[in-house]
């Protein structure tokens, strides 16, 4: 039987297809789709605006004291549009659905997965939080410990959570964790595939696109000489806090956006009692800080000190000269291993303009919260077809504190 001339919404489907199921990072997160963007007469621009569930105090007593409802929201602006383009034959479009998928679809995919994943693991500079000391690959005590730091940040204990591991990690880890992974009929399958499977509440998977992160040019030996003046906000909530400090080295570059320091006597307190854990907050710095040349820098970092109200994080608010810390030694490169539950991050896709009305083929599909375009044109003078391929996204780590980071030596 002759074979069937491949349609445009085949081609879109099955490149949606492979780009979900290689999707190490993105498919495990939050995504949220929205036609709104390429609709006529109701399009909204380039920015979502997530929101985010309110918080209160609670009193004690018979007496009212009612408080304001403050509703919270996270921009995500959708906005990179990232593409691949193509060039096949008539001769293509007639090969079975497997074989165009195997030797055209997807070597396309996989160099477009590659690029989008990297791009939003860069939400990884807003996680703040972090297991174990800067030593070594991850083992299971830290997975434990990362397991514990979500669950205290109040995580829901189901299915969604997941450890994305570098090659290095993933390769120590297994060997050292190798018949926990899953039952006596799974272990076989980790054996022959070197496959990662369920371990201690995580879905265990592995990335080469875990970005290293090189911490600034800050004076490590005198790191605990810097210090900043008394910070934080009252009972408001907000995303960030500038902090002035003073005491860094003379460098220009001190601290990177990614980089996490503590604050000597700033605690984290439980999200709900308000109750100090007796641990040092762990912030994660937001933009790249330069100091003016006499060791003076202002400092933003998130989540923002707030040391009273309904979204209080903080003990109290952050005294004078106070000690700061930056984790791992300056202009040092560190590997880093991921750890989140599915709604730390969110990664939104929209539909863009369909083009089918400009003389081309032009097909919009949409899986699981990914939104694809796929255009086509032929050629007659060749008797090719060049093929584009697009998606339209963005991203944005509604709730940092739903992940943490292990981060080692490389």
């Amino acid at each position: 039987m002759a074979n069937t001339l491949l349609t445009i919404q085949d081609i879109t489907r099955e490149s949606l297809r492979v780009l979900h199921s290689t999707a190490h990072f993105i498919k495990t997160i939050n995504r949220q789709y929205d036609d709104r963007f390429a609709k006529s007469g109701a399009k909204i621009g380039t920015d979502l605006y997530v929101r985010l569930p309110n918080r209160y105090t609670v009193r004690t007593g018979a007496a009212l004291s009612a408080q304001n409802t403050v509703n919270r929201k996270v921009t995500l602006p959708v906005a990179t549009q990232k593409g691949v383009d193509m060039n096949f034959s008539s001769v293509d479009l007639t090969m079975k659905l497997e074989d165009f998928s195997k030797n055209i679809i997807k070597p396309a995919i996989a160099t477009l997965v590659a690029n989008v994943e990297a791009d939003a693991l860069s939400m990884y500079k807003k996680v703040g939080n972090y297991v174990g000391a800067v030593s070594g690959q991850l083992d299971f005590e830290k997975l434990t410990t990362g397991r514990q730091v979500l669950t205290e940040n109040l995580a829901p204990p189901d299915d969604d959570r997941t450890a994305l591991l570098a090659p290095k990690s993933a390769t120590k880890f297994m060997v050292d964790t190798k018949g926990l992974f899953q039952s006596s009929n799974g272990i076989a399958e980790q054996y022959k595939k070197g496959k990662l499977g369920e371990i201690s509440g995580f879905t265990a998977r592995e990335s080469t696109l875990i970005p290293t992160h090189t911490p600034g040019t800050h004076d490590s030996a005198n790191t605990n000489g810097a210090s900043q003046g008394n910070a934080g906000t009252g009972n408001a909530w907000v995303e960030t806090s500038d902090i002035v400090t003073n005491g860094w080295n003379n460098s220009t570059a001190v601290l990177k956006a990614g980089d996490i320091i503590t604050i000597a006597d700033c605690f984290d307190v439980h999200p709900e009692t308000k109750v100090s854990t007796g641990v040092l907050k762990r912030f994660s710095v937001e933009s790249d800080v330069t100091s003016d040349g006499s060791g003076n820098a202002t400092v933003t970092v998130r989540p923002a000190v707030i040391y009273g109200g309904a979204y209080q994080n903080v003990n109290a608010a952050v005294a004078t000269s106070k000690a700061i810390t930056v984790l791992g030694t300056a202009a040092t490169a560190y590997g880093q291993d991921l750890l989140y539950h599915k709604d730390a991050f969110i990664f939104a896709t929209a539909d863009l303009e369909d083009v089918s009305n400009m003389g081309v083929k032009c097909s919009r599909e949409m899986f699981e919260g990914i939104s694809m375009r796929l255009v086509r044109q032929y050629d007659i003078n060749s008797d090719n077809l060049p093929c584009r391929l697009d998606i339209l996204y963005g991203y944005v780590a509604a709730y940092p504190e739903l992940a943490c980071r292990h981060v080692f030596q490389l």
